[in-house]
Parts: C-alpha cells; sequence; structure tokens
C-alpha cells in the first residue's frame, strides 16, 4: 500500500523523497532509452531519464560496439533512419563517425580493400568480397558527447548515477519507480514509464510476463599505436599467409567474428569485438566476474600474439577495455505479440509495425508487455523469441524502438489513453514526420500477409 503527499513517499513503511514527478519517465540512457527520451521530448511531454552510470550509450559507447549496421536492406535500400541518422551527421562533424559514400556500396575487391576494415560490409553474405554497405564506425567519446547535447537541446531531466531498484504500482498500473543513488533510495513519480534497460529490470519488477536468454558475452577492447596501413598491406599481399596468422590470433582470443579487428576514427586505434565468451549469465554478479577476469586474459594473449607475430602491430599498446561488459541477450519480454525466428528470417511485415531493422519488421504489440498499463519497452529486450532475438538485437534497431516508444508515451500522454490503446498510424506518422522510417510501407522483398492500408 502506498501514501503520497507533495515531497514524501511512503513505501512499505519506507519514507522516501519523491525527487521527480513527470509525463514520462525513461528506465535506461542507452542507445534506445535516450531516442525514447529525446522523441517524447520533441512530441511534446515532460521527460526524465534515468541512468546508473556517468555517461550516455549503453552499449555503443560504454560497451563500445563501435560499429552501426543492420540498416540496409537489399539493394542498399537505408530503411533504419531518424534518431540514428542524426546522431551519425553529428558525430560526423566531430571526425567522430566514418561510412562509406553511396558510390563505393558496391561488391568487388577494391571496395573490399578501402572499406572492410571500417566493417562496412553485408556480413549476411557468405561469397567474397561481400557488398560493401551504409555502415558507420564512430568513436565512443563522440557518441556521449553527442548524447548530452541531445539531452541538453530537448529539455530532458537527465538524472546520472541512478540504480533502477523497483517499480511503483498498483492495480496494474505502473506509476514511477524507485531508484538507488548515493544519496539513498529516491522515488520518481510517472504517467508512463519505458523500459529501457536492456534486461528488462522495470518490467520484471513490476511482474511482466518473460523468458531467460543467453547468449555469448563480450569484453571488448581497444587498441593504439597500430600501423594499420601496414596491417592492411600485409593482409592484402600476403593473404594466404595472413590466414594463418589469423587463425591462429583466434586461438589465442577464443573466439570472434569474422574481423577481429576494425579500424576506428582515431589513426592508430582498432577496435575489437572479442572474446566470445559462451555459457556466462548476463545477469548473475558471479558470472560477470569470472566474465571479466577471463576476458582480460584473453585480451592479453591477444596482444602478446600480435606484437610478436602481426605486422603492423609490433608497437600495439592495451588501450583499454570498455566500460561494460557486452551483454547480448539476457530476459526477454512475452508481451501483446512474441517476435518469432521466422517473423525475422522470412521478413514478415506487420500491419502495426512501427520501427524496422534490415529486413525485419517490428509491430507496435512486441514493445507492450500484457496486462500492465503505462508501461513500453524498447530495446533488445523487447517480446521476442530467443533465436529471433540474435538477428535483430543491434543498435541502430534498438535505436528505432525507442524512438517509436518515445512517441507512443508522447501521444498516450496527450490522449490521456492508455499505451495500449494509442493508434498505431499515428505513431508511423509521427516517425516519418521525424524522418524515420517506422515500416509502414513494406519493401519489395517483404512478406505481406495482411493488406496494408494506404494512408
Amino acid at each position: 500500500m502506498t501514501q503520497r503527499d507533495t515531497t514524501l513517499m511512503l513505501v512499505e513503511g519506507e519514507q522516501l523523497p519523491v525527487v521527480d514527478d513527470t509525463d514520462v519517465l525513461v528506465v535506461g540512457g542507452g542507445s534506445a532509452g535516450l531516442c525514447a527520451a529525446a522523441s517524447a521530448a520533441r512530441n511534446g511531454a515532460r521527460v526524465t531519464l534515468l541512468e546508473r552510470y556517468h555517461h550516455l550509450g549503453g552499449m555503443a559507447s560504454g560497451g563500445m560496439v563501435l560499429v552501426l549496421d543492420d540498416m540496409v536492406n537489399e539493394g542498399n535500400e537505408i530503411v533504419t533512419t531518424g534518431l540514428v541518422t542524426e546522431f551519425v551527421e553529428r558525430m560526423e562533424r566531430q571526425d567522430g563517425a566514418v561510412y562509406p559514400p553511396p558510390e563505393d556500396c558496391q561488391t568487388n575487391w577494391e571496395m573490399w580493400q578501402k572499406w572492410s576494415r571500417w566493417g562496412c560490409i553485408d556480413f549476411h553474405k557468405a561469397g567474397m568480397p561481400q557488398p560493401i554497405i551504409h555502415a558507420v564506425a564512430f568513436d565512443p567519446d563522440a557518441w556521449k558527447r553527442v548524447s548530452l547535447d541531445i539531452v541538453r537541446e530537448t529539455g530532458v531531466n537527465l538524472r546520472l548515477h541512478s540504480w533502477f531498484s523497483d517499480a511503483l504500482v498498483a492495480n496494474g498500473r505502473i506509476e514511477g519507480v524507485i531508484v538507488q543513488t548515493k544519496a539513498g533510495r529516491q522515488a520518481i513519480r510517472a504517467t508512463v514509464v519505458v523500459d529501457a534497460t536492456g534486461d528488462l529490470d522495470v518490467g520484471i519488477a513490476a511482474g511482466a510476463s518473460h523468458v531467460d536468454g543467453q547468449y555469448i558475452v563480450t569484453t571488448v577492447f581497444r587498441l593504439c599505436d597500430v600501423n594499420t596501413d601496414r596491417a592492411e598491406a600485409f593482409e592484402y599481399a600476403n593473404p594466404e599467409e595472413y590466414k594463418k596468422l589469423d587463425r591462429a590470433a583466434r586461438r589465442e582470443i577464443g573466439g570472434a567474428w569474422g574481423m577481429w579487428w576494425l579500424k576506428t576514427p582515431l589513426p592508430g586505434v582498432v577496435w575489437c569485438n572479442c572474446p566470445h565468451m559462451p555459457g556466462y549469465d548476463g545477469i548473475s554478479v558471479e558470472h560477470m566476474v569470472a566474465a571479466e577476469y577471463e576476458g582480460r586474459d584473453r585480451m592479453m594473449n591477444l596482444l602478446r600474439f600480435a606484437r610478436e607475430n602481426l605486422p603492423g602491430f609490433e608497437n600495439a599498446r592495451m588501450l583499454g577495455a570498455a566500460e561494460q561488459m557486452g551483454i547480448r541477450q539476457t530476459r526477454l519480454l512475452q508481451g501483446e505479440y512474441i517476435v518469432t525466428k521466422d517473423d525475422i528470417t522470412s521478413r514478415r511485415h506487420f500491419r502495426d509495425t512501427v520501427c524496422r531493422g534490415r529486413d525485419y519488421y517490428t509491430p507496435y504489440r512486441a514493445l507492450l508487455p500484457k496486462g500492465i498499463d503505462n508501461l513500453i519497452v524498447a530495446g533488445r529486450h523487447y517480446s521476442v523469441e530467443c533465436e529471433a532475438q540474435k538477428l535483430s538485437r543491434e543498435v541502430p534497431p534498438c535505436m528505432a524502438q525507442g524512438e517509436a516508444a518515445g512517441i507512443a508515451a508522447a501521444l498516450a500522454i496527450k490522449g490521456d489513453t492508455p499505451l495500449r490503446h494509442v493508434n498505431y498510424r499515428a505513431i508511423q506518422k509521427r516517425m516519418r514526420a521525424q524522418g524515420a522510417d517506422p515500416g509502414d510501407i513494406p519493401s519489395p522483398n517483404a512478406l505481406v500477409e495482411e493488406p496494408v492500408v494506404a494512408k
């Protein structure tokens, strides 16, 4: 039972200060949460954004996932747009983003040698050379700066260093949250709450149905003082010798994607999205501590091997690991609609699609929990099967989810209506007005099973 007054809230016998009362509360300042907050604010809502770390950006910045991909359908049709496009343009103006111009998006060895080490390839294609596509290599600190700029410009009330602790729920409706800070526990009231935690923290506390998932984790890191020109010249001049060294490097790191090092906008600094470590639970404190030990040991093993064996890496040094462990999957919402692997692989289009990534579509229902009012999710923990999430969890599509969720939250406030009653066509219309592709118009390769009503 909860009793309220203007400054204090009594929660289960504990008197908590109410530090804010807002229209929209976004919990989690990662890429999805930031987009939700900015989008809701730009649509007229009073917004508060909570983040546990000292920075914004989540896996994009703190986790150093330094290539934006999953934005391109067949034929290099850029379909994941809106706030993600704004981020890229702002970072580019700060020399913090690199991507191929449209004329370089081709399938030939010349473009492969020019752009593959930036991560701008269609890794879904098996043949070689893989097509060069629109993808963006970026600097993590540029991401943090742009994030703060957008928050400041949109008037979002930012509360960093605030750990989500519990949800305030009454009669099946979420009314706010409790956070843990250095100053103690605090309460924040809200009309609508966006769970952008990545792990469904708010949804779990509010009683949302979910499944527990698990995927590889990674202690991402960067190396500096790498002569990338020399490294690439050796790779392309001596392909067979390089392949042998590359296989040996993979054994040292113990698991990696097709390219274990990629260039970044900072000269001489390379990004290593490895090691891949299976079997760890991203919710477990004990597992995450063990992963830190193992990951850092593997990182140093690879550095020693690279310095001794790989041309261009002779003087390489460890610049440092990401501030956040690379977690790809934990708890997943089981909401009004559960996206399946077949939905993703068949490119199934939904009438209530409000955002998209690559060649797949996300319905509004997949952002809504069952049986809980005033709560919406955005990010990798949306309502999806475990195997489907592995194919639809990249940063840009999560940003698009956040942008759509922020619009939905603002529309719910304006219309004084529950989130599940917000008209998805209104969300689609606002997404388009903001320069985003909500997926309302299916691409030619989509599987359209429901008639798309003309706007």
